[in-house]
């Protein structure tokens, strides 16, 4: 047994032992090594469970990709864990993470910061009017008091038209006093208490910060005496304000000559730090820990990171970061559903760390990264002894090498009590961040507790399930986010990487990289027997969470379950997730991995992206029934494609909450009826937004910014003129009930509807698709919308385009029960009793139909025949 004191280094170690950290908190350890190795035995301790570590202890990994040999199973640069191998490190456990519960603004500031320099062309006195309940500057205006002395008439009344108590900042830009009458420096005297405004000279800097009406002590100022040489220096006048809600704020105004050239200028800005109000007791957050706020909005790049500061005056759910955020960060529940943003800590008392080169070199790739890639790992192996990790930092670890990540559980099948772990292994309270390989890879292990874990500003799949075999795992609470593309499989890369990596694909094939690639998510789920519960999704280059589907098992898991038994795996529990801020999708279940190797007849690389369907059945077993997959309590916002989109059945969406997405949610059928009459796809006491409250900001990666449905200018989804649907029917059966829309009004721009269809569209669809006891709120301004001709949806004529219908159980959505709603044209519905709504492109029908099913492939083509029979009645209908 050794106990680490001071800072240590090695070179490469393999403990024979157990090393123990000393937690002396006047003495913090640094470990340097280039590789740790426990096994036979072997130990680490950083504190226990029972006694979590206090002090300040680093394990930092060193070593180039081009220095050193392999060891075989780990490479290099690794803390390694193998047979009866144990690693326990217990630091502190602080908050995780936890929601704002207060916007916070650009600038901190609900109007936002306000900056005005200007040199020349403003001759005269510059004003600001500054409401100080709210920093907002309601008012400007520039009186040129050198040339036309008209302008004290104008300034007067300008001054007098806004009432006592509002703050004032003036500069002087250049000169305002030749034609400034002494009426007027007395009126400015008396209304700010300036001292200087008397005997204001020609071309001399003067600024002032007061308060309508106020007390002398109300009015800051400055003056500069003016000077023949060009260069006087800035006259600066600051005050400190407070607004109702309590937030600190500076009006700072400013004069003078530089060079020659005249300055002024304007500052509205945060002073003393920004304090955030957060939904849970953070003291356990301390001075100096850095964070990091979560985009609300449709580009993951809006992410931004602070330190904290010392914050006497905070309340336990408070606390105060230095720096000026640059967007703004929801902290409300606007509109009906939850878009405050993620706070997450990324400090721990225990760091695992990479050592860096300043660029990247050698063989990381380089021709897509400018930095080094080549990080720290840790590994365990089958049969390790034990393995717990709390309240540790990760840094700088993963490399862009398969198999090498920041924490990577290899092939070690179940590690909880079923394969006689007690207590079971787990993950808790880590905080992965600036990583370049994934956060936490689970591959072939099962039982795997994956709590409180935050990865961010990570390559390649984050929280990662890899070969299709990983079962019983529970991710609970964790948060991904900022999720960027990687180079070690095809699902991991961008387009640039995917067109430029074929060295796996057969002959000279090109990856079509919008279907072989561009899958990088922050949950790769690649088996449906997985729990996830309260988990956040703040942001991926491609998709938020995805249920991934192998028609068999992959990699070194080959032969481990029977084909296509995966997609008819229940669910495991899913329950209040949130994924927001994604690219493609929020939420996405369906499509599997290439499970061949490239060939002349398929030459696509291995584990690209490819086609299966969900339906889950009991004990996974086609014969028997089918198991609903439920999906409980979602909240998807701001992805710029979809919120939500499911393949297969039965599935069910439940208590879910979709707003401000390209499309809410879609839902697409198992298979094609009538062949599998069974499947089914429902909706349930949920909410839809089209435009909600929450704006967004430029920048940060956006698009596109343009004019909402009430003129107000906001950041949008996929283009200025995409087409936002909140539910979009594809083909069916599926069922919409008890929900709720709101706020899907068109502008000249774009079309918006509360229930749309799925766009240049061959496949059939069912009448059975159904809704009933839906809410269409007044903000509602078209209800269904089935396509027009043009730049989205084509000619619009395709088969399923053409057949687009659904039953209107109740007349919740055209005010007439038992109604059907087709397209306008469709006439195999048509009859003199429908009612055409050309706003719709649509028309209402009562009668019965059924869907005509050809069948040329089980019988004869002389004898094709409908094998449902297709009928319809007119019978007259009264609304509603």
């Amino acid at each position: 047994m050794v106990w680490l004191s001071k800072r240590t280094a090695l070179n490469s170690a393999s403990v024979p032992g157990v090393l123990i950290f000393a937690d002396d908190p006047e003495q913090p350890i640094t470990l340097r090594a280039r590789s740790i190795l426990l096994e036979d035995g072997g130990a680490l301790y950083v504190g226990t469970e029972s006694c979590p570590y206090r002090s300040k202890a680093v394990i930092s990994l060193y070593g180039k990709a081009t220095e050193g040999d392999e060891v075989e199973g780990y490479g290099k640069k690794f803390l390694g864990v193998g047979r009866g191998g144990i690693l326990e490190l217990h630091g502190r456990k602080p908050r995780s993470w936890t929601l704002l519960d207060k916007t916070l603004y650009p600038g901190g500031l609900c109007y936002g910061p306000y900056t005005s320099e200007k040199r020349w062309s403003s001759r005269g006195l510059n004003v600001r009017i500054v409401d100080a309940d709210t920093a907002q500057v309601v008012a400007a205006g520039r009186f040129d008091t050198h040339l036309l002395v008209d302008e004290n008439r104008r300034l007067r009344q300008f001054l007098s038209y806004h009432s006592p108590g509002k703050a004032v900042a003036i500069a002087v830009g250049d000169s305002a006093a030749k034609s400034l009458t002494l009426e007027m420096r007395l009126f400015l005297r008396d209304l700010l208490s300036s001292e200087y405004i008397l005997h204001l000279g020609y071309r001399q800097p003067w600024a002032l910060v007061g308060i309508l009406g106020g007390p002398p002590t109300s009015t800051v100022e400055d003056a500069k005496p003016s000077q023949g040489n060009g260069t006087v220096g800035l006259a600066v006048a600051a005050k400190d304000f407070r607004t109702y809600d309590g937030v600190n704020f500076r009006i700072t105004a400013f004069s003078g000559w530089i060079k020659g050239v005249p300055h002024h200028g304007f500052k509205v800005e945060v002073s003393e730090g920004i304090i955030l109000d957060l939904a849970d007791e953070v003291t356990s957050w301390l001075p100096g820990d850095r964070i990091v706020v979560a985009s609300t909005d449709y580009s993951m790049h809006q992410a931004e990171e602070f330190d904290l500061l010392p914050c006497p005056e905070c309340r336990s759910n408070q606390v105060k970061i230095d720096g000026s955020p640059l967007y703004l960060h929801m902290g409300e529940i606007v509109d009906g559903v939850d878009m405050r943003a993620e706070v997450g800590l990324l400090t721990r008392n225990i760091l695992i760390q990479g050592e860096m080169e300043e660029a990247c070199y050698g063989p990381n790739h380089c021709q897509f990264f400018n930095f080094d890639t080549f990080g720290g790992q840790i590994k365990i192996q089958r049969d390790f002894t034990s393995v717990h990790m709390a309240g540790v930092e990760l840094k700088n670890m993963g490399q862009q090498i398969l198999g090498s990540y920041p924490v990577h559980f290899h092939l070690t099948g179940d590690v909880d009590e079923k394969g006689g772990y007690d207590p079971p292994s787990y993950l808790d309270n880590l905080a992965i961040h600036h990583c370049f390989s994934r956060c936490v890879a689970i591959h072939g292990a099962h039982g795997l507790l994956v709590k409180d874990t935050i990865g961010y500003d990570t390559l390649g799949h984050c929280f990662f399930l890899e070969d299709g075999t990983e079962q019983r795992n529970t991710f609970y609470h964790n948060l991904g986010l900022l999720t960027k593309a990687g180079t070690i499989l095809p699902t991991d890369r961008n387009e640039a990487m995917c067109l430029s990596m074929r060295n796996n694909v057969y002959g000279d094939y090109i990856p079509i990289p919008s279907t072989d690639c561009m899958a990088v998510s922050s949950f790769w789920i690649a088996n449906p027997n997985n729990n996830l519960i309260d988990n956040a999704a703040a942001g991926a280059q491609a998709v938020g969470m995805w249920y991934i589907f192998h028609q068999v098992p992959t990699g070194q898991s080959e032969g481990q379950y029977p084909a296509g038994q995966s997609e008819l795996t229940p669910l495991g529990k899913f329950y209040n997730n949130r994924v927001h801020s994604n690219f493609k999708a929020g939420l996405f279940i369906g499509k599997g991995v290439k499970t061949t190797k490239a060939s002349a007849a398929n030459p696509r690389e291995y584990l690209t992206v490819d086609n299966a369907r969900f339906r889950p059945h009991q004990d996974a077993d086609a014969e028997k029934p089918r198991v609903p997959a439920v999906i409980d309590g979602l909240v998807a916002f701001k992805n710029n494609d979809h919120g939500a989109w499911a393949r297969g059945g039965d599935i069910v969406f439940r208590n879910c909450g979709f707003s401000d997405n390209g499309i809410g949610l879609t839902l697409a059928s198992d298979g094609t009826f009538p062949v599998d009459e069974g499947c089914s796809l429902e909706v349930t006491h949920s909410v839809f937004v089209g435009e909600s409250d929450n704006v967004g900001s430029q920048g940060g990666q956006n698009s596109y910014w343009g004019r909402g449905a009430n003129r107000e200018y906001r950041t949008l989804p996929r283009n200025k003129t995409f087409p936002i649907r909140g539910f979009q029917i594809y083909d069916g059966p599926v069922r919409l009930t008890r929900c709720t829309f709101r706020k899907f009004t068109p502008t000249t721009d774009r079309h918006s509807s509360a229930i749309g269809f799925f766009m240049k569209n061959a496949w059939q669809m069912t009448p059975q698709n159904n809704v009933s006891l839906l809410r269409m709120e007044r903000s509602v301004g078209l209800q269904v919308f089935f396509g027009a001709p043009g730049q989205w949806f084509g000619d619009n004529n395709n088969d399923g385009d053409k057949m687009s219908i659904f039953h209107d159980l109740d007349g919740s959505v055209t005010g007439y029960p038992d109604t059907f709603v087709g397209r306008a044209d469709n006439y195999l519905i048509r009859h003199p009793g429908c009612l055409t709504v050309p706003r719709w492109n649509g028309m209402i029908c009562a009668g019965k139909y059924a869907q005509p099913v050809f069948c040329p492939d089980r019988f004869p083509r002389s004898e094709i025949f409908a094998c449902h029979p297709w009928e319809s009645s007119s019978p007259g209908f009264e609304r509603t």
